[in-house]
């Protein structure tokens, strides 16, 4: 089980001045701002209120903030956006969580996708043919 830290800007800041500090920047020099994501384009996703996801995804979004138990051994890893749906981001920027699917003796399609942002999730109901950001304010 791995777990993704969710960092802010202010993480993002301080890596950034840890970063030049350790390969002997300037003292003073301006630290490197946190990169900003590429935005997706309409075709890539859509948006869905956190009220209209289905009761498994809501506790697979609890299970995340309480940073486990995870039902799947899977869940934590890496994903890879190899699908390109998502913004570009580093390897390691965003992790995939299963949504139980009942009914199901696998893990099914529906998954939860995270970035390291704060409240950066996305829904994904067909095994990443498409995905929701979930808009956790309705």
């Amino acid at each position: 089980m791995r777990i993704p830290p969710r960092i802010g800007l202010a993480g993002g800041v301080a890596a950034a001045l840890l970063s030049s500090l350790l390969l002997g920047a300037p003292a003073g020099a301006a630290p490197a701002p946190a990169p900003v994501a590429a935005p997706l384009t309409a075709a890539a996703h859509g948006t869905v209120c956190s009220s209209d996801l289905p009761a498994q995804a809501h506790d697979t979004l609890r299970l995340i903030e309480a940073g486990g138990p995870f039902p799947y051994r899977q869940d934590g890893s890496v994903f890879q956006n190899r699908e390109r749906l998502l913004p570009a981001q580093n390897s390691g920027y965003y992790h995939e969580y299963t949504v139980k699917t009942p009914g199901t003796s696998t893990r099914g399609a529906r998954r939860i996708v995270t970035g390291s942002a704060e409240r950066e999730d996305y829904y994904t109901a067909d095994h990443y043919a498409s995905f929701d950001l979930i808009d956790h304010a309705c």
